[in-house]
């Protein structure tokens, strides 16, 4: 990739973990267009600099490089595939980078789509959540081809240190299942943990200040367990989207013939937490099922 202050980037979505990582491509020197669903989540940024388009079409159009953060595959799909889309109005060698969590089937198919128009698409799936997008520490997981990632490399490395390329198109969306499998799980046995705790009158900091350190440590005791201690449900991953996440997987694992009862149990509790009005909660609102 050229210099920085000679690549045009756009950046398609603007919530809650996509506006921080635009600010730090605007950090690091990148001029940028933006596009949101809603135009009030992206006026910081326009505030710093970028410049607005009123289409994912008339981002792409004026971009080097386009990476998009959406909400669910239906949103991924259109925003690519779209009579307005990205395929149909980038400029012909652009790189198209999608690190919304989404299906790996529809990722093979914007991949052959971009291929037809002589684009380089990659699926490049984030974990990390909200503290992990602030802080510049996001883990990516990449499909796509090596001389595609070989040139993207540098700009996704701004967003975090763990960048690896995992395969071809839709290897990326099936490693962060693979995440996602194991992060369900964990969320039951840590929203269990702290009810055991708490029903055993123990001092639920102190609990966490033992196990957090031993065998049990992980990112979700680290991270998120402190604020089901704390009652925070506020979002750094939304609860609708988990769903749809796992959702995703427990498809992909019935397509490959694979039967997943951690995760279906984990998708069942997480059914009951949204019908309570949680679904714009975050996935650490697990813990209110259990008080």
């Amino acid at each position: 990739m050229p210099d920085p202050k000679q690549t045009a980037l756009a950046f398609i979505g603007t919530g809650v973990m996509g506006a921080s990582m635009a600010g730090h491509l605007m950090d690091a020197g990148y001029s940028l267009v933006v596009h949101s669903r809603t135009r009030a989540r992206a006026e910081p940024l326009l505030a710093r600099g970028a410049t607005w388009a009123e289409t994912p079409g008339a981002a792409a159009a004026a971009a080097d490089v386009v990476m998009t953060i959406v909400g669910y595959p239906s949103d991924v799909e259109d925003v690519y595939l779209g009579e307005n889309g990205i395929i149909a109005a980038a400029r012909e060698g652009a790189y198209l980078v999608d690190m919304t969590t989404s299906s790996p089937a529809l990722a093979v198919r914007i991949s052959a789509a971009a291929e037809h128009r002589g684009l380089h698409a990659l699926d490049a799936p984030v974990s990390g959540g909200d503290v992990g997008a602030r802080n510049a520490k996001l883990t990516i997981m990449v499909g796509g081809e090596p001389t595609s990632f070989a040139e993207v490399e540098p700009i996704l490395r701004v967003l975090g240190p763990n960048v690896v390329l995992q395969g071809v198109a839709g290897a990326g969306q099936h490693t962060k299942m693979c995440n996602q499998i194991a992060i369900a799980s964990t969320m039951v046995g840590a929203a269990e943990s702290l009810a055991y705790a708490q029903a055993a009158g123990l001092h639920p900091t102190r609990v966490l200040s033992s196990i957090g350190a031993g065998a049990a440590g992980s990112w979700t005791l680290t991270n998120l367990v402190p604020r089901m201690i704390a009652g925070d449900n506020a979002p750094g991953f939304y609860v609708k989207h988990f769903m749809k996440d796992m959702g995703i997987a427990i498809s992909s694992a019935h397509e490959m013939g694979l039967e997943l009862p951690g995760l279906d149990l984990a998708r069942g509790l997480y059914s009951r937490l949204a019908e309570t009005g949680h679904a714009d909660s975050g996935t650490q609102a697990l813990i209110e099922l259990y008080r």
